[in-house]
């Protein structure tokens, strides 16, 4: 039988009993009350509005306390998000508060994804928490729960209407967390003015389908209180962390040239509404909230994109095992569909690759064919030009032996010709002189 079915036998059968004496079990609220004081609470709070609202000082007014922080300047490239934590103590009962902060939204030219680091670390926490729920060994009991659990956002005080970039920034986060709006600096524009903002505000945001934080009214305990108090959203606060002496006592207010502004006076402002409303009396039902609601709506959007279902296609309740093993074999299908896929690609490749090589290898040897027939007529032009320069030489040393034979010949022919005619000259030369000799006796004697 089925665990559903068991749960449900189980509840149709319940009977009531009358008890013949005193139990105990009417401590177990008591019980509840001590373990949670021992163990704390933990509560974030997300502040998303322009730089110079007051945000800061609004926490520190809040709190009745002075938070560490830097200051914040408009010249920031993009939003980024501070996150703060604190340990406080009041009476025995501890908090640890976590107050996120969005540097740089608004101070962009270009705001049109200003919501986005917004809804990527609220996002980013629910995740965080999912892994932790789906972790084998969990440790939730002091896991540092980090889901935003209230927003407050902060509408510039202009008493005309929202701007474009509150109203997409609501739409985009009223499905993941609770919006609580306030006007800040309220004490900048007139009691009327304040009046018809408020009705401006609220009839934009219901006409552009913005929802915000209801405060519960099923509770009879707290049930008027809160009817009343959500028509008084968005609340016209005031922050201040000086105090002023006005009468007989010392009340935080703000001090101006035409009088002082009393933030705890609720006939000045809404801060002592806020306050009630958001710590004194709905801030568990803001943790539910989150837990219930907003982070639950995550999840189960998570767990669909996952895979995991509660019924199946009949609309029959499906479990966790049957879900886990059929998102198994639908994976060890998807698998084994990839590996062949993979086997057939890889044969596929390996096939266009041999063809390649073959190819390539064809390609290398018609080129190494053509080299060789290149190399082989290069050679035989080679050896053809070797032959004919061989024969040339040869022709030369011929043709050079033949000079050289006619060149000692005609010098022997020469040589004899010479002394021939040497011979020839000094012949005459004697005759010459022998009639030069004979002229000149002839001389000598002739007188």
């Amino acid at each position: 039988m089925a665990a559903t079915d068991i749960a449900r036998q189980v509840g149709e059968g319940c009977r009531t009993v009358p008890l013949a004496g005193h139990v105990g079990f009417d401590s177990l609220p008591d019980q509840l009350v001590n373990k949670s004081v021992s163990q704390g609470f933990c509560f974030n709070i997300l502040c998303v509005g322009e730089t110079g609202l007051g945000k800061s000082t609004l926490m520190d007014t809040l709190f009745n306390t002075k938070f560490e922080g830097e200051p914040a300047t408009h010249t920031q490239p993009g939003v980024q998000l501070r996150s703060n934590t604190y340990d406080l103590q009041e009476s025995n009962v501890g908090l640890k508060l976590t107050i996120v902060s969005t540097v740089g939204f608004g101070d962009q030219i270009n705001k049109e994804d200003s919501y986005k680091p917004i809804v990527e670390f609220i996002d980013a926490q629910f995740e965080a928490y999912l892994q932790e729920e789906l972790k084998i060994r969990r440790v939730l009991h002091t896991y540092h729960d980090s889901r935003i659990h209230a927003c407050l956002y902060f509408i510039a005080p202009t008493g005309h209407s929202l701007k474009s970039l509150d109203l997409v920034t609501m739409k985009k986060l009223d499905s993941k967390v609770n919006i609580i709006p306030i006007i800040a600096k309220s004490d900048a524009i007139s009691k009327s003015e304040l009046t018809k903002f408020k009705i401006k505000i609220t009839s934009e945001l219901v006409s552009n389908g913005v929802q915000i934080y209801q405060f519960p009214t099923d509770d009879e305990s707290v049930a008027e209180i809160n009817g009343t108090m959500n028509a008084h959203l968005p609340f016209a606060v005031i922050g201040s962390t000086e105090e002023l002496k006005i009468g007989n006592k010392m009340m935080k207010a703000r001090q101006y040239p035409w009088g002082t502004v009393q933030v705890e006076n609720e006939a000045h402002c809404d801060f002592v509404k806020l306050r009630e409303m958001l710590i004194r009396v709905n801030m568990e039902d803001l943790r539910e909230q989150t837990h219930s609601r907003h982070y639950e709506l995550y999840r189960r959007c998570k767990l669909e994109e996952m895979g995991f279902k509660d019924t199946d296609p009949d609309s029959k309740p499906f479990s966790l095992q049957e879900t886990y093993e059929a998102k198994r074999n639908e994976f060890l299908g998807e698998l084994q569909k990839k590996e062949e896929e993979m086997r057939q690609m890889f044969v596929q490749r390996v096939k266009e690759k041999e063809a390649e090589l073959k190819e390539a290898e064809k390609e290398l040897h018609e080129k190494f064919d053509r080299l060789k027939k290149l190399h082989q007529d290069e050679k035989k032009k080679l050896e053809d030009k070797k032959k004919s320069l061989d024969d040339e030489v040869n022709a030369f040393k011929q043709r050079k032996t033949a000079a050289e034979l006619l060149q000692s010949q005609g010098s022997q022919a020469g040589g004899s010709q010479t002394l021939k005619r040497d011979k020839e000259k000094k012949k005459r030369g004697g005759e010459t002189v022998s009639r030069r000799r004979e002229k000149r006796c002839c001389a000598l004697e002739g007188p």
